[in-house]
């Protein structure tokens, strides 16, 4: 009698049992089960104390700014407001280091893997050119229609047909109230002379670095971890936090730029980088700068 044996994958173990002409039979033993590895992107960067810090702090800064330019002929030292802002984003920055060490996490997976070449960032400078086109399109079309909603709310029409009308309309949108709280802060932080514009610059690009890395490195990361895994909540909730770290552009101000944070965050994910969007943050707030400087000299605004 012969005893038939055949060759088995592995993880299989076979017993020798002759029998009256039937196949050996085999025994299948599976290996044990592994626990599911959870996805980087689910792992949360910091402590829940130090990011509960971060937005206190993020958030008292705002309240603080709010209340400087709450005086429509408040008068502010710019060099000086400068240098204040530059120190909190240095020290928010500072803060955002301390927490990635404590979970020994290097700031280049913040950062992104993007290689550091003259292709890749002249193709994030491009891709963030095109962003902040489509963002300044998004907003001002956002802005129109929350004017035309508190025209609604306040029985004033927004258009008519007759230019005697249009005009008027016009004029009450020169003087929409919310319009006019946000323009105002911004009238008294755009730059006014030489040194100042070159103090505005560098405030631009440290703010357009921090800002990104703080808002949709860091922030995004712990919401999305703490959401287990849900991309729309962790984008939604740094938003919102983007958005109260303006308070000093009042209520209309603050939503369109929580609207912005959530275009940035969708760079962000897009380009799995933070590179474009830091570009595009830092020339966006140097060009706004500039043109209501220029505009505040001419007597237009």
């Amino acid at each position: 009698m012969a005893i038939v044996k055949q060759p088995l994958p592995f993880g299989l173990r076979s017993s020798t049992i002759p029998s009256r002409g039937f196949v050996e039979t085999t025994e299948i033993e599976l290996p044990p089960p592994t626990p599911p590895v959870a996805p980087a992107a689910l792992a949360v960067i910091a402590p829940l104390w130090h990011t509960a810090v971060l937005v206190v702090v993020v958030v008292a800064f705002s309240i603080h700014g709010a209340s400087r330019f709450s005086s429509a002929h408040a008068e502010i030292n710019r060099l000086a407001t400068y240098s204040f802002t530059a120190a909190m984003e240095a020290l928010l920055l500072a803060w955002v280091l301390f927490g990635l060490r404590l979970k020994k996490i290097p700031l280049r997976s913040l950062l992104g893997a993007r290689a550091l070449s003259l292709h890749s960032v002249a193709e994030d400078l491009c891709f963030a050119a095109v962003f902040w086109i489509f963002s300044l399109m998004v907003l001002g079309t956002l802005s129109i229609a929350w004017s035309r909603t508190e025209f609604a709310l306040a029985h004033r029409p927004a258009t008519t047909h007759a230019a005697g009308e249009a005009g008027k309309a016009g004029q009450s949108l020169a003087y929409d109230p919310s319009k006019l709280e946000s323009l105002r802060a911004l009238k008294q932080l755009a730059p006014a002379n030489g040194r100042e514009i070159a103090a505005w610059m560098l405030l631009c690009m440290l703010v357009g670095f921090t800002e990104e890395i703080v808002f949709r490195g860091y922030l995004q990361r712990q919401f999305i971890g703490w959401a287990r895994g849900s991309v729309g909540l962790g984008v939604l909730a740094s938003a919102v936090v983007f958005g109260s770290a303006h308070a000093y552009e009042g209520a209309r101000g603050m939503v369109l730029i929580t609207v912005f944070g959530v275009l940035f965050s969708l760079l962000a994910l897009y380009r799995r980088s933070l590179r474009a969007g830091i570009f595009a943050h830092a020339w966006h707030d140097l060009i706004a700068g500039l043109v209501i400087a220029l505009l505040s000299s001419k007597h237009v605004i």
